[in-house]
């Protein structure tokens, strides 16, 4: 019981620790009417050591937390003007910058069309999925759901598959397909897997359109976001770069569900032959 409370202890302490510090950053450099303005990940070591924090051994999981996981501390996000927010961006090795940008929002529509897929999902894999990530990226790849939702044949490359880009710094993308169409087309296709809570990042859309223009550039980069809406609805989202800002290009809801659920009146209206 002990090692409980302790262990307990020790994850509430890591927000606050490294809120300290990424405050202490913003105040150093921010002055009223800035954008954005840059920032190393050396400043960490010298504000632990002046305020007599313990530095986190993995120092890059202080960014990581902010980008992913945790809202900034109240002392930053008062500072944005109304109808911004302050994100924090790769600008390099060990480098990085904050930016003052519009929030993104992408949400699965209330009233979309949800389209019935036999669930081809080994039984097996739904018994030891390790988190909701894991299980989504699993039944998106066994129901082929990148090829339904594009329109192409896609093959998974590499999951979790982390990388150094230039300019931004290490990367991690959720999972990557390459693909090919009819005419011989050929696409490279990051996936971006969030569970029912999770929001959609801005800034792992960004990255991994850069990523995939530095490494494939002979190829079509096609970001994908995946959501579980249940335990079986998953809403897609295709993305992309448009006026310096993430956009929606596509947005299909799809169920699985034994084969036997998807009846003659379903396929007639995804056929066109009836009306949703």
């Amino acid at each position: 019981m002990v090692k409980a409370k302790e262990s307990k202890v020790k994850k509430e302490k890591a927000p606050n620790r490294y809120s300290e510090i990424i405050s202490e950053v913003f105040r150093r450099h921010y002055k009223k009417g800035n954008q954005r303005f840059g920032f190393e990940r050396k400043e960490f070591a010298e504000i632990a050591t002046e305020k007599g924090i313990e530095l986190p051994k993995n120092q890059g999981d202080t960014i990581y937390s902010f980008k992913y996981r945790a809202s900034l501390p109240t002392s930053i996000t008062d500072t944005a003007p109304e109808g911004y927010e302050w994100i924090i961006a790769g600008a390099g090795v060990a480098k990085y910058e904050f930016r003052l940008v519009k929030p993104l929002n992408i949400s699965p529509r209330e009233h979309q069309l949800v389209v019935k897929i036999p669930d081809a999902t080994p039984e097996i894999i739904g018994a030891h999925a390790l988190g909701d990530e894991q299980a989504l990226l699993a039944k998106v790849r066994y129901n082929r759901l990148v090829d339904i939702f594009l329109g192409i044949t896609a093959s998974s490359l590499q999951n979790h598959l982390r990388t150094t880009v230039q300019g931004i710094g290490q990367i991690e993308i959720d999972e990557l397909y390459v693909g090919i169409d009819r005419s011989g087309s050929q696409y490279v296709v990051p996936v971006q897997a969030k569970g029912g809570k999770d929001k959609h990042g801005r800034q792992q859309t960004e990255q991994d359109i850069a990523c995939c223009r530095q490494k494939f550039p002979a190829l079509r980069c096609r970001p994908v976001s995946a959501q579980f809406m249940t335990n079986n609805k998953i809403a897609m989202f295709e993305l992309t770069e448009q006026d310096g800002d993430i956009r929606v290009v596509s947005e299909e809801h799809y169920e699985l569900v034994p084969a036997s659920s998807i009846s003659a009146e379903d396929l007639a209206i995804y056929s066109g032959k009836k009306k949703a």
